[in-house]
């Protein structure tokens, strides 16, 4: 009988944004070794992400095994009741995580750790971090080995800054490739870990910006002598390697404006601001204040500096074409809100809400309806594909009343355009739905199998393989067909048990304006 799995203990390899076809693609054609090795010697297939595909929603779901409906994370920001943006933070994520479970571990650079949790092990928080300044590891100490070992370490590149300096950001983004493979190799140091978790980001930057296969295969050949290294590294412990990424890849050309679409059906409306539309008959808009910052390189500085409380209350002030700020909420019956997710303006979830809590679902059905429609000027069902939010998320009575998902090749904004369609040349490529999966090691199958895995199933399948129990709750399965016949894993039957919320340890109090400036620095956000 094969050594019990739980002595030996899992490596998640992270690849934010990987896309299965290309490197299925290139792995078969011997471009990617390492990869390769995998699918010969384990288990590998696509990875269906989250509705939306989105890096908030998405690891969060790796590290917990359940939908945004229980982990309590939709977007970087959440919509509140007075119509205002709070940013999400991991002190928002309501289930236990893969390191509230397994201990001791070591989580480096996976979005949505920041602020850092006092885990049993090491945590070196990534996406979202707003500076190496302040609180960034656990233990605190951590963050002077980091700064003294990696002087140059960055969390990460503001890629739509780089337009037209496409040079200069592919040999930025590999400095900070190098700088992030150092911290991993710094956290190789500790070997006294049950759960490795690592993300290198990375991929999603270069990608949004850059989509020429010949500049993502050589960005990716170094990712593959990275990963040669962890192979070694966790067959010397005899560990079970997971390679995952949140979502996939994929070339894109339009935007599709979703809150324009309410406009053009009826739910939205844009009018009756008379403050606002006074600044714009005087040609004072969002565009032109920002223009003329960026005119004079004040414009990264200005959004970097000044309080989110006064960039929000100019904004409530400037017309543009904010798809919060910029609406009537006084005559709107539905809004969307970042990566298309639309809420009913009901008089019982918001503060100035003009539908009746008893007529919420009659709404929706109705942009149901006109969204499903191949009738009117608009063929909305050939850009998009609408999901009920009930449906999504039976559990969180908050949740989003629709989800919209946009198909291959679109851009999904809520911004408010003249048109349903705008180009889009600033971007290379955006979020797909298929991402990746790798399994390999001990007690793995050395065969090609069907794996039909979803980002719920990993963290089951993860923790079944440790032998240890599996939260009750999951919203995945537990993927025995990964495990060779006889294993540990195998055989065993799938234990749970109810991890409560006080599995997971307290985050620091921390201030977090400085969180919304470095995402709308990395182009995430307007």
């Amino acid at each position: 009988m094969s050594t019990p799995p739980d002595a030996n203990g899992a490596f998640v390899f992270g690849l934010d944004g990987a896309p299965w076809d290309l490197l299925e693609k290139w792995a078969e054609s011997g471009e990617l070794p390492n990869f390769n090795t995998i699918i010969d010697e384990g288990v590998s297939g696509p990875l269906e992400s989250t509705v939306p595909p989105t890096t908030p929603v998405a690891w969060p779901s790796i590290a917990s095994g359940v939908t945004a409906g229980k982990h309590g994370i939709y977007s970087f920001r959440r919509l509140t009741s007075d119509y205002r943006y709070e940013i999400n933070t991991s002190a928002a994520i309501r289930q236990p995580l893969l390191w509230d479970i397994c201990s001791p571990s070591v989580v480096g650079n996976v979005p949505m750790t920041y602020p850092p949790k006092e885990i049993d092990g090491e945590m070196v928080t990534g996406m979202m971090t707003p500076s190496l300044e302040g609180a960034f590891t656990h233990p605190p100490e951590l963050a002077d080995k980091i700064r003294s070992r990696i002087p140059e370490y960055e969390v990460g590149l503001s890629w739509s800054s780089y337009q037209g300096k496409e040079e200069q950001f592919i040999d930025d983004l590999h400095e900070l490739l190098e700088n992030r493979y150092q911290l991993m190799k710094l956290l190789f140091e500790n070997d006294e870990w049950e759960l490795f978790f690592f993300v290198y980001t990375s991929p999603d930057r270069l990608q949004h910006l850059i989509w020429e296969e010949d500049v993502l295969l050589d960005y990716y050949k170094r990712i593959d002598d990275i990963l040669g290294e962890v192979l070694e590294y966790v067959q010397d412990r005899g560990t079970h390697l997971y390679v995952v990424s949140d979502h996939g890849f994929g070339p894109v050309s339009e935007n599709v404006h979703v809150n324009t679409i309410l406009e053009n059906e009826g739910f939205l409306d844009v009018g009756g601001n008379k403050s606002r539309s006074t600044l714009s008959r005087a040609g004072i808009t969002k565009n032109r204040v920002l223009g003329l910052l960026e005119s004079v390189n004040a414009k990264e500085a200005a959004l970097s500096y000044v309080p989110d409380a006064v960039i929000r209350d100019i904004a409530t002030r400037v017309p543009g074409e904010h798809g919060l700020f910029d609406v009537d909420i006084s005559s709107t019956e539905a809004m969307a809100h970042e990566y298309g997710l639309i809420y009913i303006n009901d008089d019982e979830r918001f503060d100035e809400g003009v539908v009746p809590a008893d007529n919420r679902q009659a709404v929706k059905d109705d942009i149901l309806a006109a969204l499903d429609s191949d009738e009117g000027a608009e063929p909305y069902r050939s850009l998009l594909s609408v999901h009920d939010g009930t449906e999504l998320f039976p559990t969180d009575a908050d949740a989003p009343d629709l989800v919209v998902v946009v198909k291959d090749g679109y851009e999904i904004s809520t911004a408010i355009a003249p048109e349903v369609l705008t180009p889009l040349p600033e971007k290379g490529a955006t979020h797909r739905k298929q991402g990746i999966f790798f399994a390999w090691g001990e007690d793995i199958r050395h065969e090609s199998v069907d794996t039909g895995f979803s980002v719920y199933d990993v963290a089951p399948t993860l923790l079944h393989g440790l032998g240890k129990p599996v939260p009750e709750n999951v919203d995945g399965q537990v993927r025995k067909q990964i495990f060779e016949e006889g294993s540990e894993p195998y055989g065993s039957a799938v234990e749970t048990t109810s991890y409560t919320s006080e599995s997971r340890s307290g985050g620091r109090d921390e201030d977090f304006e400085d969180v919304e400036s470095r995402l709308r620095g990395l182009g995430y956000i307007d």
